[in-house]
């Protein structure tokens, strides 16, 4: 989807300001937040993709009116629901007003450092060989779809080569919408600065992006 979270060569923005000494939080609930999503996604009532999508998928005006941590919790909030977990009225009320509902699993808080540490790897065995190769001219399709995508705006319609092969990942378009791993060779294609944002971009720059096979096409 062409959401607020995509947001590369958007003009009016300023520059990105890196904070020096960024803290890992910023405030104690921030760090409630993360462990409020580490431990409802271990209940395997949803993927890491679709986590991700319900955080992006939110109005410009809300998404960029919101802290990191506010969308990670907007995000939460916006599953809970969708599977029933917690009903609107609990929302309102801060506070459970039926018994809890049963999940797959559940996870104990001596796990969470080690969920942490081991992270939930995504390269899956190959299903056929790899399109491309590294030095291979591609061009980023030009598409716009409603659901999740991985492929920036900026990049879409234009060419580069690629400089790494991934091996095969989960392809997360699929897998936020719950319709499976689908695993898709995944790649990183280089693009000149100029080919991304025309003549006026600086020429000593290249933007590298990872990119899904289903993302690309030969160049011409």
């Amino acid at each position: 989807m062409n959401g607020a979270h995509d947001m590369g060569g958007v003009h009016g923005f300023g520059a990105v300001v890196p904070e020096p000494d960024e803290p890992v939080f910023h405030a104690d609930w921030e760090r409630r937040v993360l462990a409020l999503v580490l431990a409802m996604g271990a209940t395997g009532e949803w993927t890491l993709d679709a986590a991700r999508f319900a955080r992006e998928n939110r109005p410009p005006a809300e998404y960029l009116s919101k802290s990191y941590y506010q969308l990670w919790l907007g995000g939460l909030e916006q599953l809970l629901v969708e599977r029933g977990l917690v009903a609107p009225a609990e929302l309102a009320a801060g506070r459970s007003l039926r018994p809890a509902k049963p999940v797959r699993r559940t996870l104990a808080a001596g796990e969470a450092t080690g969920l942490l540490k081991r992270g939930r790897p995504t390269n899956r065995e190959a299903p056929r060989p790899a399109r491309f190769q590294v030095g291979d001219q591609v061009r980023a399709k030009n598409i716009h779809p409603l659901t999740h995508t991985r492929l920036p705006r900026y990049a879409r319609g234009r060419t580069g080569t690629v400089t790494r092969v991934h091996g095969c990942h989960v392809f997360p378009d699929s897998n936020a919408h719950g319709h499976g791993e689908d695993p898709q060779w995944l790649y990183t294609v280089s693009f000149p600065g100029r080919e991304l944002w025309g003549a006026a971009a600086d020429p000593t720059v290249t933007v590298s992006i990872d990119a899904f096979e289903p993302y690309l096409e030969p160049a011409p």
